[in-house]
């Protein structure tokens, strides 16, 4: 496989670990490890930004492909890309806030944005992996 042909699949891959170290994050913090659930965030960020990245790269070198079939499979498509996509803009923000506010040990302002940030970024994380099977795997073009 040629690395543009498996951009799809790294960033699909990508989010999942995202979605992973979120989950393991809330854990760790929820269990007073504080260096584990800081360790695991720097993780889901840094992991989140190479997402971004190699996204950005997969726009710009593959052509825009139409989701295949006009049935309720397709209009779900668009109803997860969508929430999806919108939740994703406001997304980077917030974790830019979030992240800043946690580095600068104000953390009841932090856990006042986590509440916001958390919910969203573990959404448009589970939906990229459901966005990626459902273009790869459930109706692949071509």
């Amino acid at each position: 496989m040629n690395p543009i042909a498996a951009l799809p699949h790294v960033n699909g891959a990508l989010n999942a670990v995202v979605a992973l170290l979120l989950l393991l994050a809330l854990a760790a913090i929820r269990s007073g490890r504080r260096t584990t659930h800081e360790r695991l965030m720097l993780a889901a960020v840094t992991t989140g930004t190479l997402f971004l990245a190699l996204y950005v790269v997969q726009w710009v070198v593959r052509p825009h492909q139409r989701f295949p079939g006009d049935d309720w499979v397709r209009t779900a498509f668009l109803v997860i890309l969508g929430t999806h996509e919108m939740l994703a803009a406001v997304l980077v923000p917030l974790v830019v806030r979030t992240v800043y506010l946690a580095r600068r040990q104000r953390f009841e302002e932090h856990r006042r944005i986590v509440r916001w940030t958390y919910p969203v970024w573990l959404y448009v994380a589970v939906t990229g992996v459901a966005i990626y099977w459902m273009r790869q795997h459930l109706r692949p073009i071509g």
